[in-house]
């Protein structure tokens, strides 16, 4: 059995005891301070934050504890959790996935190999197809906390890719998204950032 299937295994295993149980409406309440960097609906005006509308409600959750329980290092939300429980991260998690995502648009010279990348991997390589976790229009998994990615701010998702493929971030489940981001150079980055931002 290959890696990537194990740890898919052990990600759904472990994921599907865990069960987000959010208040959208109490979430409403709660965002103000995060509206700052990722807009009232979670739609970040700034690039290099993250589009948090529309995105997967447990994989939200996972990382707003991972930041609070300092798993994942994410400088501009030093101490902004801190004052929160896990109920209103529950509610801030479902708030965010119940908005919609205000799409982007790819660069044309980047889309083709993007998408080839997206859809296939990178065989010579061993990078696995996006579409195995985050599906072929990138809605991601929720079951599994995986994300979604279509619509997502490219430079967010190249600056991710190159964190997680030279470790600096690394709570990804079994280091799947470490194994494959660091099979790939910046180009393949960038043309794969570049689709899933007009993927919809």
């Amino acid at each position: 059995m290959n890696k990537l299937l194990i740890s898919l295994l052990v990600t759904l295993g472990l994921t599907g005891v865990a069960h987000a149980a959010g208040d959208a409406a109490q979430g409403k309440q709660k965002v103000a301070v995060c509206a700052a960097c990722h807009g009232a609906d979670g739609n970040s005006l700034a690039p290099n934050f993250p589009k948090l509308a529309g995105q997967n409600e447990k994989y939200l959750l996972k990382q707003l504890k991972d930041i609070k329980a300092g798993d994942r290092t994410v400088l501009e939300m030093t101490g902004m959790l801190n004052n929160l429980n896990d109920q209103d991260l529950e509610d801030i998690a479902a708030y965010f996935s119940s908005q919609k995502v205000q799409l982007g648009q790819a660069a044309a010279d980047q889309v083709a190999k993007g998408q080839e990348i997206f859809r296939a991997g990178i065989a010579d390589k061993g990078v696995a197809a996006c579409t195995a976790c985050h599906g072929p229009q990138g809605k991601g998994n929720n079951s599994a906390a995986f994300p979604a990615l279509g619509g997502q701010s490219a430079a967010y998702v190249e600056s991710s890719l190159k964190k997680f493929a030279a470790g600096e971030r690394a709570n990804d489940p079994a280091g799947m998204m470490r194994d494959i981001a660091v099979k790939m150079n910046d180009a393949e980055i960038k043309a794969v950032a570049q689709y899933v931002q007009g993927l919809h």
